[in-house]
């Protein structure tokens, strides 16, 4: 039926009956209820023809699994079909699709199998009946078309719990005779165009009525995301001190880059798949993508040590090195510039930050996601120390208007000293941890074929902890993923971190 015969329809049962229901009048007809609610919108977009009132109810719907049941059969029904006359040995029913084992069931309860259990060669399931009624099949297809009156309750139950039926809400219109009824009306036309003007023909015309007290529409516009305001205020404040920001677009790293060149251990628990996701294709690296000498180089430093170190003492595999995964941390970036800046002629002094997406393969939680954003800062030159390194921390984190500092000792497989960074929160009146830091171990710098005399100071903080103290959010799940109200993006201000 054309939108045309059911417009006309829908205003010829008004007529005669004064009312109508859209989801009722959609279940005497048989039909689609969206064909029937879409009439009734274009029939009330003409004017006053008809008066239109939304109402909700509950209804029956079919599940995916209950429409593919209506179209192809009831799982009992498909492993009766597939029983051939000499019968099927039982443990070959599983092979017959992902739902047999339930149609077997079903097929059993039913009456429609058997099982010989004296067979050669194990029981075997054989026919007990030659034909049967799908009834499963016709019962979804009058539940499609709204025909509930010829299932029983029973029957309605079973479904639900097979979970081939599903409860939901369907929102329909109660319809009744506007002040302008017509079983024909004529579309109101909505411009005054010069070809009427011309033609008189605008007399005979009805036109839409104007409503001078309606507000333009607002211009969408783009809003920043929490995260990026206070990503802007970092990237400012490390530009501010001079450092350069590192290519970090590769969020598929190798193990090479991620871990080995650090000098994490190949048994160390991050590289477990509890910590890390590992990339199924492409499963491994390009060898191009690990310089050939320096994996020698890193080769023999994780199984034997060099230069007053020892080493791991273990044997240090190519294959494991070689395993593609989504990248933990940045500072697989800062190895590869690291590296780069050892093959330079000259050494130069640097100073690098990245702040980009890292992934862990997390319990998910309020203050943990699987995956988020990390800050790091990382200086090169002559003959840094620790001192060095608490010097720019303060100075860092004094331009974010943190002034209490305290570091603690700390363990880094690629840094050593290592220290965690607390600051003391007015607020909570407590010390919270706010980074990590330390200086890059000779065994990660002298493979890479950095002077012997050179040292690297490195720290990190993650994004997502001062975004959520800074706008108040107590959930992650609040800032950043699929849960996001968009609503909070709109209405929260730029962000402006208390410089000193």
């Amino acid at each position: 039926m054309g939108s045309h015969a059911m417009d006309k329809l829908v205003l010829e049962t008004l007529e005669e009956r004064g009312s109508l229901e859209t989801f009722e009048f959609a279940k005497e007809l048989g039909k689609d209820h969206q064909a029937i609610v879409g009439s009734v919108k274009s029939i009330h977009a003409l004017g006053d023809v008809i008066n239109v009132e939304q109402r909700q109810a509950e209804g029956w719907v079919l599940t995916e699994e209950g429409s593919e049941v209506m179209e192809q059969g009831s799982h009992e029904f498909l492993v009766f079909q597939a029983i051939p006359p000499e019968g099927l040995p039982q443990s070959e029913i599983k092979n017959l699709g992902p739902h047999a084992n339930v149609g077997f069931s079903k097929a059993m309860s039913a009456g429609w199998l058997q099982v010989d259990k004296s067979a050669e060669g194990g029981p075997r399931v054989k026919r007990k009946t030659e034909k049967v009624q799908d009834d499963v099949q016709v019962a979804l297809t009058k539940i499609r078309d709204h025909q509930l009156s010829e299932i029983s309750d029973s029957k309605m139950k079973e479904f639900k719990k097979r979970k081939l039926i599903k409860t939901q809400v369907i929102k329909s219109f109660y319809v009744t005779r506007g002040s302008d009824f017509s079983t024909s009306p004529t579309k109101l036309e909505a411009d005054l165009t010069a070809d009427m003007l011309a033609s008189g023909s605008w007399k005979e015309k009805k036109f839409k009525a104007y409503n001078f007290d309606a507000q333009g529409i607002m211009p969408t516009s783009g809003h920043l995301h929490p995260l990026m305001k206070v990503r802007a205020q970092f990237r400012q404040i490390f530009l501010e001190m001079g450092f350069t920001e590192m290519p970090t677009n590769n969020f598929v790293e190798s193990s090479f880059w991620n871990f080995d060149s650090l000098f994490q251990p190949q048994q160390h628990p991050a590289r477990d798949a509890h910590d890390t996701f590992f990339m199924a294709d492409p499963k491994f690296a390009k060898l191009e993508e690990m310089p050939q000498s320096y994996i020698e180089k890193v080769k023999a430093m994780h199984e034997s040590g060099g230069h007053g170190s020892q080493g791991y003492q273990y044997e240090w595999e190519l294959e494991e090195a070689k395993k593609n995964i989504l990248r933990t941390h940045t500072t697989a970036v800062s190895a590869r510039m690291l590296y780069k800046l050892a093959q330079q002629e000259k050494f130069t002094p640097v100073k690098y930050f990245s702040i980009d997406r890292v992934f862990r393969n997390e319990t998910l939680d309020a203050t943990h996601l699987a995956e988020f954003h990390q800050i790091e800062g990382v200086v090169a030159d002559y003959n840094l120390t620790l001192g060095d390194l608490i010097g720019i921390l303060y100075e860092f984190f004094k331009k974010l208007g943190i002034t209490k500092l305290k570091f603690k000792p700390a363990f880094n497989p690629y840094t050593e000293p290592s220290m965690e960074v607390f600051s003391y929160h007015d607020g909570l009146k407590k010390w919270v941890e706010v980074g990590n830091s330390g200086v890059f171990r000779p065994e990660m710098l002298l493979p890479m074929g950095l002077p012997k005399d050179v040292a690297v100071i490195a720290w990190g903080l993650s994004l997502e902890r001062p975004t959520m103290i800074k706008y108040k959010i107590s959930n992650i799940r609040d800032l950043i993923g699929h849960k996001v109200d968009l609503e909070m993006v709109h209405r929260n201000p730029i962000c402006l971190l208390e410089k000193a």
